[in-house]
């Protein structure tokens, strides 16, 4: 009998993003001066009504088991939430609560994939997308999507891709890594193409708070019942309210899809924190005033970084419209050197960037986009100056 690992868990690799995020600390630790743009989480504290929902649960033994899915109370708030917010009206019984929006796209992933089964992901896309495919024996398709277009996988393409083995789109709007989004026209001719196919759309609208320049939000799932009915929203409270730690994550859609997954989690964490749960209640349900502070300053770093990025020779970056990362184009960097050694691609950059400038970030092959690198502006402004001075040095040594 033989043993190991079995080959789906040889098929992928760490989270790109954690791994930086583990170096950046790393050195930290080691009294080295690191800007950290790798981080994929608001440096704001959690609001202090939400804090207090927190500690009044533990303060009243509200520490034990709740149903695998998440508690009655909190499911009626996303309810709440999603027919305020999207003008989308779902049952309880289409609500699960899990730990953290990636595991909701785990549990999408194991209800809904079979092996042999065709997923696209649009390319720029979140690291654990394909992996979390691999992971359940089907197989990623991706689609390439370029600049010019907004980094928006179009009806036609999606249309050229689709195959009998199609099962799943997964569409990501406002975008790690990219910060742009889908507009509703785009969004109306890809529900066309979906309905059309019957292809389930796993929609990760996990940024959907955190949007710039009067940009409006849609669901895919609120343009109409048909392709309502074949999306899978995912959201949570991490990102919109500083809560990456608590791990509360969301998802609606189909009963079906929804009940296979609570079965899944049921056998896997059983429910998410309970201490977590009462807080993400208090984050819904309570006062948003905390919202347009946090925005309005993402918004200022927005604008600097991504002047200062434009700035810089060899560099360019489109303006993002929402998330808070800045995703700029470095090809023209490629084929320079410093020190006998040469740029030739992102990884490469961000390594040379991290050692010479102490600037940490991502490279844009993460992300299935190697002309690009990606940085997080979730850190205060008077690191992001420094970190771009850095920066702006490295890339003027080069040759």
């Amino acid at each position: 009998m033989a043993i190991g690992i079995a080959k789906r868990a040889q098929a992928i690799k760490p989270s790109p993003t954690l791994a930086m995020a583990a170096k950046a600390k790393a050195m930290k630790a080691q009294g080295i001066d690191v800007v950290d743009f790798g981080v994929g989480e608001p440096d704001f504290d959690t609001p202090e009504n939400v804090k207090q929902a927190g500690i009044k649960a533990i303060q009243s033994g509200f520490t034990k088991y709740t149903p695998a899915g998440g508690t009655d109370e909190l499911k009626e708030a996303v309810v709440e939430k999603f027919k305020k917010d999207n003008g989308l009206a779902y049952e309880k019984s289409q609500v699960l609560i899990s730990c953290g929006a990636k595991h909701s796209l785990y549990n999408i992933a194991e209800a809904v994939f079979d092996p042999g089964d065709e997923v696209i992901i649009p390319s720029p896309y979140w690291v654990s997308y394909p992996d979390q495919v691999l992971l359940n024996d089907a197989k990623p398709v991706i689609v390439e999507t370029r600049e010019q277009e907004g980094f928006r996988i179009s009806a036609a393409k999606l249309e050229k891709a689709v195959t009998k083995r199609t099962k799943a789109l997964v569409l990501n709007s406002p975008s790690n890594p990219t910060g742009l989004a889908y507009d509703r026209k785009t969004l109306e001719e890809i529900a066309a193409v979906a309905v059309k196919h019957q292809i389930y759309v796993i929609s990760d609208e996990i940024y959907e708070k955190l949007v710039y320049d009067g940009f409006k939000h849609y669901s895919i799932a609120s343009l109409g019942p048909e392709i309502k009915d074949l999306t899978i929203v995912v959201n949570g409270v991490s990102k919109s309210h500083a809560m990456t730690g608590w791990r509360i994550g969301f998802a609606a859609g189909p009963k079906d899809v929804i009940t296979a997954m609570s079965n899944i989690q049921s056998q896997s964490t059983s429910n998410p924190a309970s201490i977590s749960q009462k807080a993400a209640l208090e984050a819904l349900r309570g006062p948003q005033d905390f919202l347009p502070v946090m925005n309005a300053e993402f918004d200022k770093r927005r604008k600097y970084m991504v002047g200062r990025l434009n700035a810089m020779e060899g560099i360019s970056c489109l303006m993002p419209v929402g998330a808070f990362y800045a995703f700029p184009n470095v090809a023209k960097l490629f084929g320079k050197s410093f020190g006998g050694k040469t740029i030739k691609n992102s990884a490469d950059l961000a390594a040379y960037l991290l050692e010479s400038a102490k600037a940490a970030l991502v490279s844009g092959d993460s992300f299935g986009a190697d002309a690009y690198i990606r940085l997080s502006y979730a850190t205060s402004l008077e690191n992001i100056t420094k970190g771009l001075d850095r920066i702006e040095a490295a890339v003027k040594a080069l040759r």
